[in-house]
């Protein structure tokens, strides 16, 4: 864990980090949708007769997992943690808490972090950010 956010300074990446998880998750279910029709389309080609469209299918496969892959490097170097699957619009934002460290949940279409949980609790574990008290609102 590289980077330690506090509630507010949390908060002051959303808008930044909704823009990439917006494009990240609106470019999932497309890649998701092209490995299917490649694996199909692969498991039935013939080696002795290649498909064209299998080739073509795969770089464009491809090209989308490198787009998916910049947009969780983004968050990744802003210090956000992303949460599969990649659909989900998940993110947490590491940080502590009376001496332990916890993560700030947020979600895709919340306006603010609404919610936290332990280290080891992932989206199951989500608590109200309320039942926490914090010096730095």
């Amino acid at each position: 864990m590289n980077k330690s956010f506090t509630l507010a300074g949390a908060n002051k990446t959303l808008p930044l980090v909704s823009r990439i998880v917006r494009d990240r998750v609106a470019r999932y279910p497309v890649w998701r949708e092209l490995v299917d029709e490649y694996e199909l389309m692969s498991s039935s080609q013939r080696v002795d007769e290649p498909d064209p469209r299998v080739a073509q299918l795969e770089r464009q496969v491809t090209a989308i997992a490198r787009e998916i892959d910049g947009y969780v490097r983004e968050l990744s170097e802003l210090g956000a943690e992303v949460r599969i699957p990649y659909d989900s619009g998940l993110v947490d934002f590491p940080g502590t808490h009376e001496g332990r460290t916890i993560f700030f949940c947020w979600r895709l279409g919340e306006e603010t972090i609404e919610h936290w949980h332990e280290r080891d609790g992932g989206f199951a574990g989500r608590q109200p950010i309320d039942a926490l008290e914090f010096a730095d609102r």
